[in-house]
């Protein structure tokens, strides 16, 4: 473990815990719980077009976690954080439908969220150009095999961490990090002399809001910390939580029995830099594990009030669509990848399943108590969107989260939209989306959120 880390855990705990307000002892529950869903056989690894073979071993084990929370009132919500690239919207439709048949829970009170790490396996029919399409049957069954391990997975923690609930004290504050860098902004070679000089450029999100749960004798149960970055410093063929993971597990180390999760913010365009190195995600890992040992090493604010939580997919508006006679010449294209999409596309066609001039993009928002307002947004988010919700909103006290639900595409914002690149509309044809986002997905986005804060 870090030195830095053993030296704050060691002097701060009870300073912590007697900042929090012992009159909200009883108002809320907590329960945590954890499954290791590292693959049992060496499957093809999601993230990178480049890879050319499986995966050849583990540097660490991937997880999926459920943080179940409950208010005085008996409302309750429950936090699903996946050590995965992400999860298309097939599979967490299932998850969620049993759910809620087999633990009563609706559809607002689950959320799901990605780490983004692309050093685990391919998970059903996420990126489906770049792994279904291109991948010969046995890698594809064993693709479609782990999906179905893993739903069961997540179903068993969410039932572990609702039977564990148990009276708990909240509370949240927020600390900084800053190994995120803009890539649209930043060549990666130049980034450390460019962050020696203080002279990084482009927007970013430095943010790393925590939330924790404490039992009434002041033991931590369960702390939940996000950042805005893409889990990208690893790019080989082993198994690995990435930054994330070595996150998860400083902090599990330091604090033993209780339950880390990380959850990913709009880190679409924010990379770890510089990267590569596995020495890396361990110093990122240990970097973010500081920061949130800083924060429960302070007075804390707690939780007071209840807890509500709203759901809703807005009918996301693509560009002009392609024609049949387009995706037939895109069929013929020297980019496999475009290709593929157009062939993928052209199936669903010919199934009777006409392209959507639309894509029903999830927004969710959770009210933590009095202060904490946490909207959950799908799909790969840029970050221009958590710095204006949360500075149209409550700052420090608004958390945004991307990767959440439904990965299904990069969400650009009006200005990398116009702006193009990868992010802007490049990455569409790796999603299968058939064409770029309209110029309006900001403002419905926007929309969607606003309508659901005012809905209190």
């Amino acid at each position: 473990m870090n030195s830095r880390l053993v030296w704050l855990v060691a002097i701060f705990p009870v300073v912590a815990w007697t900042a929090i307000d012992a009159r909200a002892a009883d108002a809320w529950k907590a329960g945590a719980a954890k499954a290791n869903i590292t693959p049992d056989q060496f499957m093809w690894m999601a993230g990178y077009a480049a890879r050319t073979k499986p995966a050849e071993g583990k540097s660490t084990d991937l997880w999926a976690k459920a943080l179940a929370l409950e208010d005085a009132g008996g409302q309750r919500a429950v936090l699903i954080t996946l050590d995965l690239v992400g999860i298309d919207r097939g599979l967490s439709t299932a998850i969620c439908q049993k759910l809620e048949k087999k633990y009563g829970l609706d559809r607002a009170q689950i959320a799901l969220n990605c780490s983004h790490t692309h050093s685990g396996p391919v998970v059903a029919r996420n990126l489906r150009p770049m792994h279904e399409y291109s991948l010969e049957r046995p890698q594809q069954e064993l693709i479609h095999r782990y999906a179905d391990k893993l739903e069961t997975a997540v179903i068993d923690v969410v039932g572990r961490a609702l039977a564990a609930l148990a009276p708990a004290q909240l509370a949240w504050g927020s600390g900084r990090t800053d190994f995120a860098v803009n890539r649209r902004n930043n060549k990666e070679a130049d980034v450390p002399k460019l962050r020696e000089a203080g002279q990084l450029k482009g927007p970013s999100d430095h943010d790393v809001p925590v939330l924790a749960a404490r039992s009434p004798d002041g033991k931590l149960v369960a702390v939940v910390a996000g950042y805005a970055c893409h889990a990208t410093v690893l790019s080989g063929y082993e198994w690995s939580g990435d930054y994330p993971g070595h996150f998860q597990i400083e902090v599990e180390q330091a604090h033993p029995g209780a339950v880390a999760l990380f959850w990913a913010g709009c880190g679409g365009d924010q990379n770890p830099i510089p990267r590569r190195l596995p020495e890396l995600a361990v110093k990122y890992g240990q970097q973010l594990a500081q920061a949130v040992e800083a924060v429960l090493a302070q007075p804390m604010t707690p939780v007071a009030g209840r807890l509500s939580a709203s759901y809703r997919e807005i009918p996301l508006a693509f560009a002009t669509l392609p024609t049949r006679d387009e995706l037939v010449a895109q069929t013929k294209d020297t980019n496999k990848y475009l290709a593929m999409r157009a062939k993928m596309l052209l199936e669903e066609i010919d199934a009777g399943r006409p392209l959507s001039q639309t894509y029903p993009y999830p927004v969710q928002r959770w009210q933590v108590g009095n202060d904490v307002e946490w909207f959950l947004l799908g799909g790969e988010v840029v970050v221009d969107y958590a710095l204006r919700i949360k500075s149209e909103r409550h700052g420090a006290k608004t958390w945004v989260a991307g990767y959440s639900n439904d990965v299904m595409a990069y969400i650009p914002s009006r200005r990398v939209l116009t702006e193009g690149g990868y992010e802007g509309g490049g990455a569409m044809v790796y999603y299968g989306q058939p064409t770029v986002w309209s110029e309006q997905v900001e403002n419905q986005i926007m929309e969607e959120v606003n309508r659901q804060a005012a809905q209190k």
